[in-house]
């Protein structure tokens, strides 16, 4: 079993690497990006588990270690 955790900034905090990134993108000609946010990706392997306490063990990582809570939204799926 995968599953795929997204986690990226809250809304209102800064994010220095997307305005640079941005920055860059404007430099490179494509002044149509309005806005760019960057967040991680990670994708987890699993073995056997499921229902509430699979969710409970992925919240749990992801408030531990996965995701600065303070500053970072997190939201993952579960394919089977």
């Amino acid at each position: 079993m995968k599953v795929r955790v997204y986690v990226t900034l809250k809304n209102g905090i800064l994010d220095p690497q997307g305005k640079a990134v941005k920055h860059s993108l404007h430099t490179l000609g494509y002044s149509s990006v309005e806005d760019v946010r960057i967040g991680k990706y990670i994708e987890l392997s699993l073995g056997d588990a499921s229902g509430e306490k699979l969710d409970s063990q992925i919240k749990e990582m992801c408030n531990k270690l996965l995701a600065n809570t303070i500053v970072e939204d997190f939201r993952y799926e579960i394919e089977k």
